[in-house]
């Protein structure tokens, strides 16, 4: 939850830069924010999953899985609204091989963008996309927790 709120509390800031700007800010994530996120995304996935499988109650078994349906849309929201636009702005970018490999910037011809020489679009799309990663991460917080309080009652 944290790098998808991170992200969605920079937003007021990010949208008062300039084109330049923004791209010199845009870079500083690729590097921190792809391991360390996707690692702890993939931890919290499998850990409310184990949660979810070992509910003795019916409602913490709902609960639970409300919270991994979450994050697994927070997943969705990533690889179909995100993704496409960082390999799109990281194709000019020398990046090491573990990175062309997760970025995909290698032997791959277009994108699903929007067919746009602005490049707000792609800006506030990449930016709302973390907004809604942030909501289903907040979600998903508040129906784990909901789930542990209600077994520990």
């Amino acid at each position: 939850m944290a790098m998808a709120l991170a992200h969605a509390l920079e937003l007021p800031g990010k949208l008062r830069l300039g084109r330049q700007e923004y791209f010199v800010v845009q870079r500083i994530y690729y590097p921190g924010f792809t391991i360390g996120g996707g690692v702890a995304e993939v931890g919290g996935i499998v850990a409310t999953f184990a949660l979810m499988l070992t509910s003795g109650d019916p409602v913490q078994f709902r609960l639970s899985a409300g919270a991994l349906a979450a994050l697994l849309g927070m997943q969705l929201v990533f690889w179909f609204m995100t993704q496409p636009i960082n390999k799109h702005w990281l194709q000019e970018v020398e990046l090491n091989a573990p990175a062309k490999r997760f970025f995909a910037t290698e032997g791959r011809a277009g994108t699903a963008l929007p067919q746009t020489d602005d490049w707000t679009a792609l800006r506030n799309r990449w930016e709302l996309s973390h907004v809604a990663r942030a909501a289903l991460a907040t979600l998903s917080l508040i129906l784990l927790t909901t789930a542990i309080a209600i077994q520990g009652a």
